[in-house]
């Protein structure tokens, strides 16, 4: 196989933004980082003529997209429509989402995914469930109807083996004791979210082995002065990551600037919580029942409460940048490299490394996406607005 190499783009490397310098990939992987006059005769170039290139986003939180809800048909064809319209825009790894369901429907996603893996879908690294072991007073648009006890029952389901990552949002002050542990053990990525509890049942919650928390301050104990919350437990913890919605409504650009600096970096990887209006033809869908709207950015049921988002990666990236004030180099961390390590996936993506798989994105001078990369096989539909 001729090994292709990119040339002509400012490459983010870990070490930060380096120009003159060209990737090469054969078999689906980066063979080499190298200087662009100094490329293996025998390889196909392709000049990219300006842009970024950066690591592939890695997205762990997704509920639906190009018209499509995980919820209503889990299934291999609504995974590969889903990461079709995310990969639009820039996404190149990220997990379906399963908001709080029946057990039947959670079997299905589980079958579902590992399905779409082994067929090859391309970008779809596992499943998050999230629900529907969550806490009734933190349920946001969560169907509380669907919340049941995380039972032995479920933990052996979640603690099979499978294909792929399996990360789990629960209420860490009604798990069992003893389960969080135990899914960690079992590989199960445990994450903290629709939760009343407090700063010591969330450190305690760490110390089993929670790994992270679903949509920092969103449904959540919030920092206080005498009770520190679930937000000033992810804030303190430094073994732990959270994901930030950093769409301009689920939180206030001020507190996720104050989270990063609280924790640095590395502690934040952006999310989406997207919905099915990502990269759809419709402004409105159904969730439960529910009507959900699109309005100014944000989808909303009738009683105003958001419903996940309209939010892509790459207008992540663009927010990091522009209302957070994060360079580039750290937007992209936050994308790509902070939740392949939280996923336990960064010795293979979410870098532009030798040996790493050739999953890359190429931005324009104004962040938006030209071309994707998935195991070096390119797509050249972007965003493109």
């Amino acid at each position: 196989m001729t090994a292709t190499a990119l040339i002509g783009a400012t490459l983010l490397l870990p070490s930060g933004p380096a120009r003159g310098q060209a990737v090469v990939i054969e078999h689906g992987r980066i063979a080499a980082v190298t200087a662009a006059d100094a490329l293996p005769p025998e390889a196909m170039v392709e000049d990219l003529a300006g842009g970024w290139l950066l690591p592939g986003f890695i997205d762990t939180q997704v509920n639906g997209g190009g018209d499509r809800l995980f919820n209503d048909a889990p299934s291999v064809e609504t995974i590969r429509a889903i990461a079709a319209a995310h990969r639009r825009f820039g996404t190149t790894g990220l997990l379906p989402t399963l908001i709080s369901d029946d057990v039947g429907v959670i079997e299905a996603a589980i079958t579902a995914v590992e399905a779409a893996i082994a067929a090859g879908v391309p970008g779809v690294l596992g499943i998050h469930i999230e629900g529907p072991h969550l806490n009734p007073a933190k349920r946001g648009i969560h169907d509380a109807t669907k919340f049941t006890a995380l039972d032995p029952a479920m933990i052996a389901r979640l603690c099979a083996p499978s294909r792929g990552v399996r990360l789990v949002t629960l209420a860490p002050e009604l798990a069992p004791p003893g389960a969080i542990r135990t899914l960690s053990d079992h590989g199960v990525i445990v994450a903290a979210g629709h939760s009343m509890a407090s700063y010591a049942e969330t450190r305690a919650a760490l110390d089993q082995g929670l790994a992270g928390f679903t949509h920092l301050f969103n449904a959540m104990t919030q920092l206080g002065s005498r009770e520190p919350g679930m937000v000033g437990a992810a804030l303190e913890d430094r073994r732990s990551r959270f994901g930030l919605i950093v769409d301009g409504w689920h939180v206030h650009p001020a507190s996720l600037r104050v989270a990063l600096a609280a924790r640095g970096i590395d502690g934040a990887m952006l999310v989406t919580d997207a919905m099915p209006v990502v990269g759809g033809a419709r402004p409105s869908f159904s969730l439960g029942g529910r009507e959900i709207t699109t309005v100014d950015g944000a989808c909303r049921d009738a009683q105003g409460t958001l419903a996940g988002s309209a939010l892509s990666m790459a207008q992540a990236v663009r927010n990091a940048v522009g209302l957070l004030g994060c360079t580039l180099t750290e937007g992209s961390r936050m994308a790509s490299a902070n939740p392949a390590a939280f996923l336990g996936l960064d010795r293979h993506t979410g870098a532009i490394a030798v040996g790493y798989q050739a999953d890359l994105v190429q931005l324009d001078q104004d962040l938006r996406v030209r071309r994707s990369w998935i195991a070096g096989d390119a797509s050249n539909t972007g965003d493109g607005a």
